[in-house]
Formats: structure tokens, C-alpha cells, sequence
């Protein structure tokens, strides 16, 4: 039986589940740097949009090699407590939430707003608002796995773990409310804006708005690597 049964606190120091939550904190960082980009490009500040998108960009490419010391880390466990599959799934869809707000400040970069209604930009902040909230959130969802570790997955801390999920799920679908608020504005100013500028704005409404998609695409497949472990 000693054999099999490890101590809490060889599972994490073999296991990919610090690196995983230290992933998780780069993604929220790097929202949290995107909403000051997107303050920065809202008021016409080009030069901290600039410095923003340059420390998303580290952000990003930090979090990076903290998934790529996860992956190269799995195979050498000796055991995990849930499948090592749906773990990749899991850490994938949590990637995602810093490259879309690397590819969103990026985005902001290509084009003024200068010209833009001020009701579009208070939807652009708005949304981004409501994005980095649904990431903050997920952010505390992935502090809970520490505790499932050290508890052994007990039955109190998986139920208090999981009711957190829909909640992310609420606000994403929050987000996608907004987000069809504002597209349907930048469609009422079609002839001021432009093709061209209809066509990059909604391009950013779709990237601010996957971080808050992604966010909750993780804590789907969280509940899914916890409830089939």
C-alpha cells in the first residue's frame, strides 16, 4: 500500500500542478495588461498602448514555457490523479486565454480609434471589463485545484471546486451579450467608420471577447478532468 499511496506534497512537487497554476496567473496578467491597452487605446495614448502590448507579449511568451515544462513534465510522473489527456485538453484551452489578449493588443495597434463614436469605445470598455472579470474569476477557479490535491479530491472540496464553474459560465455569457451590443452599434456606424474599419473592429470584439470563451472552455474542461479522473 505505501507503494501506492504517495504524500501530498510529493504529487505536486512531481506533478504539473504548480507550473499549471503559475500558467494560469500569466493569462490573467496579461488581461489585466490588456485592460490597461485598452484604456490606453480608447483615450488615443499610442505610446502605452505600445508599452501594454510589449508586456503582453513577454506575459504570453512566459506562459509558454511554463505550458511547454508542464507537457515535458507529464510523462515523467510517476502517477497523477486525474487522466494525463484530459489534462493536455485542459492546459490547452487555458493557453488560449493569454494568446487572445496578446492577439487583441496586437489588433489595437493597427489602427486609430480616433475617429470612432465615443459609444463604441464605453462598449469596447465595457466588454473588455466584463472579459477580465470572467478571467479573474477563473483565475481563483484554478486556485481551488491546490486544495483538491492536499485533500484528496474529498467529495466537500470537489462540489465547493465546481459550483464555481458556472459561474464562469455566467459571466462568458455576459460577455456574449455585450459583445452582440457592440457589433450591432459598429453596424449603425458603418457609412462613418468604413468597411475597413468595421472589419478591424470586429476583429477586436471577437478577441477581447475569446478570452472571456476561453476562460470558460477551461473550466469546462477542468470539471471534465476532475469528474473523470
Amino acid at each position: 500500500m505505501k507503494d501506492y499511496i504517495r504524500s501530498v506534497l510529493d504529487v505536486v512537487a512531481d506533478s504539473p500542478f504548480v507550473p499549471l497554476e503559475a500558467h494560469a496567473k500569466k493569462g490573467v496578467m496579461a488581461v489585466e495588461k490588456l485592460a490597461e491597452a485598452m484604456e490606453a487605446y480608447c483615450a488615443g495614448n499610442y505610446a502605452i498602448l505600445e508599452e501594454r502590448t510589449i508586456e503582453i507579449d513577454r506575459l504570453e511568451h512566459e506562459a509558454d514555457k511554463l505550458k511547454q515544462k508542464i507537457r515535458a513534465g507529464i510523462p515523467a510522473s510517476v502517477r497523477l490523479p486525474v487522466n494525463k489527456k484530459d489534462l493536455l485538453s485542459f492546459l490547452k484551452q487555458q493557453d488560449s486565454i493569454a494568446d487572445f489578449a496578446q492577439a487583441a493588443a496586437y489588433w489595437m495597434t493597427l489602427r486609430s480609434c480616433n475617429t470612432l463614436p465615443e459609444e463604441i469605445k464605453e462598449g469596447f470598455l465595457e466588454l473588455m471589463a466584463a472579459s477580465l472579470k470572467t478571467a479573474r474569476l477563473y483565475d481563483e477557479l484554478t486556485g481551488e485545484v491546490y486544495k483538491l490535491l492536499a485533500t484528496s479530491f474529498s467529495k466537500e472540496e470537489i462540489k465547493e471546486t465546481l459550483s464555481i464553474i458556472p459561474e464562469v459560465e455566467k459571466l462568458e455569457h455576459d460577455v456574449d451579450v455585450l459583445e452582440t451590443a457592440l457589433l450591432k452599434r459598429i453596424f449603425e456606424h458603418e457609412e462613418a467608420i468604413g468597411g475597413a474599419g468595421v472589419c478591424h473592429l470586429i476583429g477586436l470584439v471577437e478577441k477581447v471577447g475569446g478570452i472571456a470563451d476561453k476562460s470558460a472552455s477551461a473550466a469546462d474542461r477542468l470539471r471534465t478532468m476532475i469528474l473523470r479522473r
